[in-house]
């Protein structure tokens, strides 16, 4: 089943930025929302993690809707926003078991996945570290980890990459990958369509609010008349209908 978004539109403050988009982020597999800035992104995600109200549509995961049962669609989600959120007064490890218990998992069972995840991002010798002494990166690190731990139906990442070093990237990289094996649906937001194209199995291009397309790299490089190698040049063409516009 997965994530299905019917008829969604939304926006902020009276603001309607989303205008009638649909899609489905099916099991197993990994989608990315891809756009300028101010496509309506980031925009989508908070309406998916229930940050902000639909004025029309549905939002729906493994057929729990959102709006009526809210509780139990958010139980199915792991969220990385872009910018990291830590408390100043928890150490890394603190903040790991905080989010298992908040999500009702055994720490003796998770804790092997968890150290396994530590290692993989060179964060097993910072158990102890205060947010104060992390960098954007490590920072960034931390909360991948309190995400996949938790493994969800449906993992959310705004910008997954931002801040991290090569191995971190293909590390991220792996570990969804993993979790699509498991029949794990990941919802994605990038800028890095070159990268994304390695592991991406379907391009939803947001348009001024609206779904422009919907397909895989290869189609989206089809459409768009380049090779896939070359897609990060799909944003320039954007921008130039956009100049045209105007």
């Amino acid at each position: 089943m997965g994530l299905d978004i019917n008829n969604l539109s939304g926006g902020y403050a009276g603001h309607n930025i989303l205008k009638n988009i649909s899609f489905k982020v099916p099991d197993g597999k990994i989608v990315a929302l891809i756009g300028l800035n101010g496509a309506g992104k980031s925009t989508t995600i908070n309406h998916v993690i229930g940050e902000l109200q639909p004025q029309m549509g549905t939002i729906a995961l493994n057929d729990v809707d959102l709006i009526k049962t809210p509780t139990e669609f958010k139980k199915q989600i792991a969220y990385i926003p872009e910018q990291p959120i830590l408390y100043d007064e928890l150490t890394l490890s603190e903040h790991l078991h905080l989010m298992l218990s908040a999500y009702e998992l055994d720490d003796e069972q998770h804790w092997q996945l968890v150290e396994k995840l530590l290692t993989k991002f060179r964060l097993e010798k910072k158990q102890h570290w205060l947010p104060t002494h992390f960098s954007k990166g490590m920072k960034q690190k931390v909360m991948l980890v309190a995400a996949f731990m938790l493994e969800r139906p449906l993992l959310i990442i705004d910008e997954p990459f931002l801040g991290l070093d090569t191995l971190a990237i293909k590390a991220v990289i792996d570990l969804m990958q993993e979790q699509a094996r498991k029949g794990n649906s990941i919802l994605l937001t990038t800028h890095l369509l070159k990268e994304a194209t390695q592991f991406v199995d379907e391009f939803v291009v947001l348009y001024d609010g609206r779904i422009r397309f919907t397909g895989s790299p290869h189609h989206l490089a089809a459409a768009s008349q380049l090779s896939v190698d070359n897609l990060e040049q799909f944003f320039e063409s954007i921008q130039e209908e956009l100049d045209d516009e105007r």
